[in-house]
């Protein structure tokens, strides 16, 4: 079987069994469930690897608890940012579940004990609180002790019979990608919701290449605003691991999202010492000011949220807003998150944003923030996407594209509304067209109804207007008409009718002769 067919299967089964095993229970409640225990499965076997390490004479599952010396848990803890005793690992506890009747209470504490065995270690703060949404008493699960205990050993036996193979580098990658799997089809199964912690993979891509164009390494990359942290392993997946020197860095204000990423990070063999994820309100409670500047940057943050604003006494005086001299609207935060992300852009890398295109039209603050922007010479592209390309929403969104180390002083505008695949519910982007996007950006040059190059004093005479329509004229694929034919032949058509009309009148007069 090839490693495609495989994922695919693997896709197809997992997705069968959190379906199966959720019952009546709504899918988007129960997937932290399912989430949850593929993770459980992944640490388990992460950490079996590794203390096994290359002797074929260890089985640490058949270990006793007791055998484990304190030395190698410290060890274990500081390299792998967690412990977990033989008798805690999902397989020892998948191969019970069916007749244990503390099912329940036992992952609970099994859970509370893998987090706390990070106490005291610096990471700590990676494993606190990971098993947070995975709550074994909750009445999701069932009314009954029972009932919760059967519907968890159905996620634990449907999972811990999926092939993952070996852990080994290409094994491992399995485990990442059916993640990826699951929390994609809940969030297109979520509705409005499912938007704001997923990020299409396709989409993803192009954002991640975006940023990381043509450099050959970024210190780290860092998502202000992460969800469950896809746009940042695209560019994991994208490029070789050496081209991110420092990390995986993003804040997300969502509990669940928050947890989400964190696992998101582990399961795509990340380990807690290359990734810094925090919780918190990236706009009013803003992380990593010491660890800033950013080689690259990518956010999808949410569209027109409101936030704080201008009834907050010292936001005006914030570094990060203070330069455009004024803040994004208290009903429109978009541009408040565009000028959190230039404030912490180094002076040679990118960030790549997806904005709601309003924000490149109207008035008031807003225009007063692009005028500072292009004044600056800090956008270097804007891309109009398709619609219907995301989760949620229909909208056709805008990419925005910011540098502070520009050659020259023109903004290129990119018209990609025509770039899609028609799916079942969504649009999509293909390879081609992420290639031809990524083409004309390299080339920066101009290309009829696709990508236009315009200098800053066309952009400063048409008020810092920055909608790609206005630079970038739309191909008419309406059908041409031939006026004077079409005349020559209504005019054939009239002289029909009349003549028609003419012996309809002769018919009837000799009728009624």
């Amino acid at each position: 079987m090839t490693s495609t067919q495989q994922r695919a299967a693997l896709q197809r089964q997992i997705w069968q069994i959190a379906n199966d095993v959720r019952g009546s229970v709504d899918g988007w409640d129960f997937k932290q469930y399912v989430l949850g225990t593929l993770f459980y499965r992944f640490i388990s076997e992460n950490f079996t690897s590794y203390a096994e390490g290359d002797d074929d004479g260890i089985d640490y599952a058949k270990l006793s608890d007791s055998d484990i010396p304190d030395d190698f848990k410290d060890d274990a803890i500081k390299t792998k940012g967690y412990f977990i005793y033989p008798s805690q690992l999902f397989a020892t506890i998948a191969a019970s579940a069916n007749t244990n009747e503390s099912l329940n209470t036992d992952l609970a504490a099994i859970f509370a004990a893998i987090e706390s065995s990070a106490n005291g270690y610096p990471s700590e703060p990676d494993i606190k609180g990971l098993f947070a949404d995975f709550d074994t008493t909750s009445n999701r699960l069932g009314n009954t002790v029972k009932d919760k205990n059967l519907r968890l050993a159905a996620v634990l036996k449907g999972l811990a019979g999926l092939d993952f193979g070996g852990f080994d580098a290409s094994h491992i990658d399995l485990f990442g990608d059916a993640y990826e799997f699951l929390i994609s089809n809940y969030a297109a199964n979520a509705g409005k919701s499912g938007g704001e912690f997923f990020t299409p993979q396709q989409v993803s891509r192009l954002i991640a290449q975006l940023a990381m164009h043509q450099q050959t390494s970024v210190n780290k990359i860092y998502d202000p605003a992460c969800g469950s942290g896809s746009l940042l392993l695209q560019a994991k997946k994208h490029f070789d691991d050496h081209r991110i020197e420092e990390g995986f860095y993003g804040q997300e204000i969502n509990h669940t999202n928050y947890n989400l990423a964190r696992m998101n990070m582990f399961l795509h063999n990340i380990n807690y010492n290359k990734f810094n994820i925090q919780l918190g309100n990236t706009l009013t409670d803003p992380h990593f000011g010491d660890e800033k500047p950013f080689d690259a940057i990518v956010s999808n943050p949410p569209y027109s949220v409101k936030w704080v604003g201008s009834d907050h006494p010292t936001l005006i005086n914030d570094d990060r807003f203070a330069p455009a001299g004024v803040l994004a609207p208290k009903s429109k935060a978009d541009f408040a998150f565009v000028l959190h992300c230039l404030s912490y852009l180094s002076s040679s890398g990118r960030a790549a944003i997806v904005c709601f295109p309003g924000i490149f039209y109207r008035g008031g603050a807003e225009a007063k923030i692009r005028k500072y922007l292009v004044d600056n010479n800090y956008v270097e592209t804007v891309i109009a996407l398709a619609p219907n390309l995301f989760f949620g929403t229909t909208i056709a969104v805008t990419v925005l594209v910011l540098s502070k180390d520009k050659p020259d002083s023109t903004t290129q505008f990119i018209y990609a509304s025509g770039l899609f695949k028609k799916e079942t519910n969504n649009n999509t982007l293909t390879d081609d067209h992420i290639a031809e996007i990524m083409g004309v950006f390299d080339s920066k040059e101009n290309v009829d109804h696709f990508a236009r190059s315009v200098p800053f004093e066309e952009i400063a005479a048409n008020d810092y207007n920055l909608s790609v329509s206005s630079y970038v004229e739309a191909k008419d694929t309406r059908e041409k008409v031939d006026i004077t034919q079409l005349n020559a032949e209504l005019k054939t058509t009239v002289a029909k009718i009349d003549r028609l009309r003419a012996e309809i009148d002769a018919i009837v007069a000799e009728i009624e002769g």
